[in-house]
């Protein structure tokens, strides 16, 4: 029996009693309805650690107070795309990688996994897999460990690795404590029983990963979580890297490909129209056609 159904059981046990049948919350804008957790459930999350919400400033998250901005829109497009593949089929772990570094895997998985908690009740974690160079703590800032490590190797339980982001419903496994050979640590039963189980508990589990191109990991990760989600860069990724990062996975587990690195004018224009024309627009500063900041890897 896994250590994430025995903290669950654990809970439940504190809890209400088991048995009762899963409630359902309201369908949210932009996906299907989301089950309210089990009363175990709930009260493994209401163990888990609060921290605020205060990203760096380089790290380019989106705004849930600044709806109009082009990224908020892009990455809500993007949820939405993502939520109509759940309603085809059974996804909730979705790995984000890219075939080189640099190219904003890290960018867009935490902005995918922000977009997803921002619609109510939307039960949503973000977890840092790529543990040979994780920053996923250093854009949302708060502590590396205890983490995904942490947890694996047997050494912190599941709610001390997990951190919950005040006012939203997103959860965050930060990579954890640095380890000598992350692959073989993603090959224990317990990485597979990790992810098996915590679908029971949230919507969505959003995995940064490592590029494709460099280690095994990302193919690992695709072969555990229902699909995979692909970034490459405007200007730096190539087709022969593409290629190549498309032939080490599995065509039926890739559920698209995110193009980063737009130039800033091609975005702002396209909404200025939109929210000038319904009443929205704020005026913007700054060169039209400047290209978009450097995003994290």
């Amino acid at each position: 029996m896994s250590r994430v159904h025995d903290a669950l059981r654990r809970a439940e046990q504190m809890g209400a009693p088991s048995g009762e049948k899963r409630a359902v919350a309201p369908a949210a804008a932009g996906g299907a309805a989301t089950p309210a957790p089990q009363p175990a459930a709930q009260s493994f999350l209401d163990s888990v650690l609060e921290v605020q919400f205060t990203p760096a400033p380089e790290a380019l998250m989106i705004d849930i107070n600044r709806p109009q901005d082009a990224p908020s829109e892009e990455f809500r497009s993007l949820r939405t795309r993502v939520n109509h593949l759940q309603n085809l089929q059974p996804i909730h772990t979705v790995v984000v990688t890219s075939p080189s570094p640099a190219e904003g895997k890290s960018f867009v998985a935490a902005n995918l996994a922000l977009a997803q908690s921002h619609l109510a009740g939307n039960l949503t974690l973000l977890c840092d897999f790529d543990l040979r160079r994780p920053v996923i703590h250093n854009l949302l800032q708060m502590e590396r460990s205890p983490g995904a490590t942490d947890y694996l190797l047997g050494q912190a339980p599941l709610a001390a690795c997990l951190r919950r982001v005040a006012g939203t419903s997103l959860y965050v496994m930060p990579a954890g404590s640095a380890v000598k050979n992350p692959l073989e640590l993603l090959n224990l039963r317990e990485a597979k029983m990790l992810l098996q189980e915590l679908p029971k508990t949230f919507n969505w589990i959003v995995l940064d990963s490592p590029p494709l191109l460099f280690s095994a990991d990302a193919n690992l990760l695709g072969t555990l979580a229902d699909g995979t989600i692909l970034v490459i860069r405007v200007g730096a990724t190539t087709i022969d890297t593409v290629y190549r990062a498309m032939q080490s996975l599995c065509e039926n587990n890739v559920l698209g490909v995110v193009v980063n690195g737009a130039r800033a004018g091609e975005l702002y224009s396209k909404y200025a129209y939109y929210y000038s024309k319904y009443g929205y627009a704020e005026k913007e500063t700054g060169p039209e056609e400047a290209p978009a900041p450097e995003a994290a890897e």
